[in-house]
């Protein structure tokens, strides 16, 4: 089971979409306005958890030709987000909306999240730790997943506020902007290693 809490960990500190978007509710807005989101990005990952358990996901993804677009759209959304955060000139490299996204954009984007897909996937599947006790194992990993996944999530919300509370030079943005579109390219190809 300490395999399965160190993955967890490590998987969710990379940032992916959703803490992304997150943080970037966080810079545009402030706290709070961030915390509906959470809670929807909460629940679409339980559900998108529910699909990859019940083998839906697995159903769909055994379709080569599906398998092969979902794919490369999810790879090219990543990339492009890596991009616009690199790019992003003397700006943090976050992307906020024109208003805060709330409950119902968090639940959402957990259904278009490559990285909830290959997160929930490498959990499930790749860390037995009481094969006689499917259930309950499963069970344990949400209960675990769920502490671990609200305070990190809390945390980027908390980057993100505090980011855009500063006033940073055009040097020290420009290298938040890169290393944040670096761990993007990791997911990358953590997303690519893991389909093939």
């Amino acid at each position: 089971m300490i395999e399965f809490l160190v993955a967890v960990l490590f998987l969710l500190i990379t940032p992916g979409p959703g803490v992304l978007t997150t943080a970037g509710i966080g810079a545009a807005y402030g706290f709070r306005a961030g915390l509906g989101f959470i809670w929807g990005l909460m629940l679409g990952g339980f559900i998108n958890m529910m699909i990859i358990i019940s083998g839906l996901a697995a159903l769909v993804l055994a379709i080569p030709s599906l398998r092969a677009v979902l794919l490369i759209a999810s790879l090219c959304y990543l990339l492009y987000l890596a991009w616009r955060i690199a790019s992003a000139g003397a700006k943090i490299g976050f992307a906020p909306a024109n208003t805060p996204l709330g409950f119902k954009n968090g639940l959402m984007l957990q259904f278009i999240n490559p990285k909830a897909y290959v997160v929930g996937t490498t959990l499930f599947s790749g860390f037995v730790f009481l094969p006689d006790n499917p259930v309950l194992e499963i069970v344990l990993k949400l209960v675990f997943f769920n502490l671990i996944w609200m305070p990190v999530h809390l945390v980027w919300l908390a980057f993100g506020a505090k980011i855009g509370s500063l006033n940073l030079s055009h040097r020290r943005q420009r290298a938040i902007n890169v290393a944040m579109a670096f761990a993007l390219i990791v997911v990358v190809c953590i997303a690519l290693w893991t389909s093939l």
